[in-house]
């Protein structure tokens, strides 16, 4: 019975983790799978038919070993797999081993799903340095805790449209009709979060909604990066909490509207699912994800493993309507919401390796 109720608990704490999660602008596929995995958030989302079924944090390529942006295909599964691994690794960790076998001490985990053309050498999988995840510290490869992982495998379908995209901002509205806006570091040194449209969307849903929001709190938490989502329409003294399901506006096109999925044109034929034999080799490495030119090194953002709803808003103060103003010197900005880590299985035994030397 006391079994029972924590794996209740464990998959209630799961599904809060879904739906209170900051949620991209995307227009995922109307029938099916789509995953999306969104570079600065250090999330993966999986929409079914649609709709936003899971949330992952995730460990993407460092900035010198970028996880490829643009779409990709979900490739074959392997579980257990054998990694063989690739010169240019076997190089950073100048130690002789050429194969980590299945087992506990493989970077890989206990699976391994296929992203993108094989020649990228991307991937899917779980770890043996659980802390490592999430980051921004990988060879190129999407690490996942190992629960994670296999959850993900044994759910994904292959053949799935994949997206890795790269949003610096989400503006998600909550059950109770509050704006929530969050601003991510820049990991890839890409520099292009449109403020511009995301100030004409907020401006757009404020005047629809009847609601004033401030433009200097909107300056501070752009400015602040902390990759936690600020409520900007909450009032009172009592700290507000984000309620779900969190549904983000088209703000990338300057919208007051929310993003949709994608219209179903025709029905795919049903794709039969490629899983590979258990203990299968794999060889992969990020070989052509260098960037074209130097560029800083990216700083994780912090995350904390807690339930969203349990964590405290600062309260907002209402002040002048929106305006589209220059950014002012930054205020401080109080953490007010994460999103939550599924619960983990027993824990994985720790590599004694750099986390940043491991796929």
């Amino acid at each position: 019975m006391k079994f029972l109720g924590f794996g209740l608990f464990s998959a209630l704490l799961a599904a809060n983790a879904a739906a209170t999660t900051p949620v991209p602008d995307v227009s995922p596929a109307g029938s099916g799978q789509h995953v999306f995995i969104n570079i600065p958030q250090q999330r993966l989302f999986l929409y079914t038919d649609g709709k936003l079924t899971k949330a992952y944090p995730v460990a993407v390529g460092k900035a010198m070993t970028q996880t490829n942006l643009g779409e990709h295909k979900i490739g074959p599964k392997a579980f257990n797999p054998t990694w063989h691994i690739p010169k240019s690794i076997q190089k950073e960790r100048n130690d002789g081993v050429k194969t980590v076998p299945p087992g506990p001490n493989n970077p890989l985990g206990p699976v391994f799903v296929r992203l993108g053309n094989p020649k990228l050498g991307l991937g899917i999988h779980g770890t043996n340095a659980p802390s490592s995840v999430p980051g921004v510290r990988s060879h190129g490869c999407v690490r996942m805790k190992s629960p994670d992982a296999m959850e993900f495998a044994k759910s994904i379908t292959t053949g799935s449209p994949a997206s890795v995209i790269y949003q610096m901002a989400t503006l998600n509205v909550d059950a109770d009709k509050n704006l929530w806006l969050a601003a991510y570091r820049d990991p890839y040194s890409k520099k292009n979060l449109d403020t511009d449209s995301l100030r004409k969307s907020i401006e757009a849903w404020a005047k629809a909604n009847g609601k004033k929001i401030s433009t200097k709190r909107i300056n501070a938490i752009l400015k602040a990066k902390t990759g936690l989502a600020n409520c900007l329409t909450c009032t009172g003294k009592t700290k507000a909490k984000a309620k779900g399901p969190l549904q983000s506006l088209a703000w990338t096109q300057g919208l007051s509207s929310y993003s949709k999925p994608t219209p179903v044109v025709v029905t795919p034929p049903p794709v039969k699912d490629e899983v590979l034999p258990e203990g299968s080799a794999i060889e992969v490495d990020a070989g052509n994800q260098t960037p074209e030119a130097p560029v800083t090194a990216p700083v994780s953002v912090p995350t904390i493993d807690t339930p969203a709803v349990d964590v405290p808003v600062s309260p907002q103060a209402v002040e002048s309507p929106l305006q589209s103003v220059a950014p002012q010197a930054a205020e401080t900005v109080e953490p007010v919401y994460t999103d939550v880590t599924p619960t983990e299985v027993p824990a994985t035994p720790r590599s004694i390796e750099p986390e940043d030397i491991l796929f």
